[in-house]
């Protein structure tokens, strides 16, 4: 047997789209801009790591593909439109993760388990129950093997107790606090991302690997405030 090519973190990033976060546009496509370019001048932390940006509203597109930062070299884009569905989300993870994860494996990578960064500026606009049983399927690794771990960082009219839902643990669950400007909650989200992955990808060499996780400067543990 071919030894492996070595351990990746695939990373998910999924950025509301919906159009109240229309008044941010330029902040939530600087973040991206920052997060890919932070990364390319990173590339023994970028070797470890291949990341996707999904934009969700009524439905998900796909800004960028699972991608090695080293070699790509396009940026995402991002498109205001829609409303809020969670449901979306979790049906196009429970999909696609999987898949990537084959596919990585198919190159001849071991893949550590994916992590979701999530960032909503407001409740879901579908029905709760049909995004809860989604979610659930997706989370449960007794039914899906490679379920993510699940960052949630809910700013605006978000609820702390749905990013609490949403978070596959209560510390991986923040709101931005309430006197916090949103086109700078959303910067900040994308520093302590970045900063998540490149400490995430030095401990993947390391006896224990494991994820860390930042929390973003101006928010909060959303446990605190249910």
């Amino acid at each position: 047997m071919a030894e492996a090519k070595g351990l990746l973190l695939p990373a998910y990033v999924l950025a509301d789209e919906s159009a109240s976060m229309g008044p941010y546009r330029d902040e939530l496509a600087g973040g991206l801009v920052s997060l890919c370019e932070g990364l390319r001048a990173e590339p023994m932390i970028a070797a470890k790591l291949r990341l996707a940006v999904l934009g969700f509203s009524d439905d998900v597109q796909v800004r960028l593909a699972v991608a090695d930062m080293r070699t790509e070299t396009t940026l995402p884009a991002v498109t205001i439109r829609g409303l809020t569905s969670y449901e979306a989300v979790f049906v196009d993870l429970l999909q696609r993760i999987p898949g990537d994860v084959q596919w990585l494996r198919g190159q001849g990578y071991r893949v550590h388990r994916p992590v979701v960064f999530f960032l909503s500026d407001g409740q879901p606009t579908d029905d709760d129950d049909n995004w809860r049983v989604v979610h659930a399927q997706l989370t449960d690794r007794t039914r899906t093997p490679t379920a993510p771990n699940i960052i949630a960082c809910g700013i605006g009219e978000a609820d702390p107790r749905t990013m609490v839902e949403v978070a596959t643990r209560p510390e991986f669950a923040f709101v931005a606090k309430p006197e916090t400007d949103i086109g700078h909650a959303i910067s900040e989200f994308f520093y302590s991302l970045t900063a998540s992955l490149v400490a995430s990808s030095n401990s993947l060499n390391t006896a224990n690997p494991r994820l860390v996780v930042n929390r973003p400067d101006q928010f909060t543990l959303a446990i605190e405030e249910v």
